[in-house]
């Protein structure tokens, strides 16, 4: 199974604020709480929230979406960070 092509710049972690969902994670002002703003790394990554993980994710998806699809709409949400819109 092709892998969701991070390039680790962060910005789905400076961006919480966009969604209810992370919340819980969000350090008030947007940026996630397990965020290093200096390496742009999770500080848990190897433990973190299954929300936060793309791969594993997917089985919640899989009976309406196929794996391409939904890396296809990853892509374009991480490509709208990115792009500041």
């Amino acid at each position: 199974m092709e892998k969701f092509p991070c390039d680790c710049c962060g910005r789905c972690c400076e961006h919480l604020d966009l969604s209810p969902l992370y919340a819980d994670l969000d350090d008030g002002t947007g940026v996630c709480i397990h965020y290093d703003r200096r390496t742009h790394l999770c500080k848990i990554y190897e433990r973190r929230p299954l929300k936060c993980n793309i791969e594993a994710m997917y089985r919640f998806f899989a009976d309406k979406v196929s794996w391409p699809d939904y890396l296809a709409e990853n892509r374009k949400a991480c490509l709208k960070l990115k792009s500041g819109k």
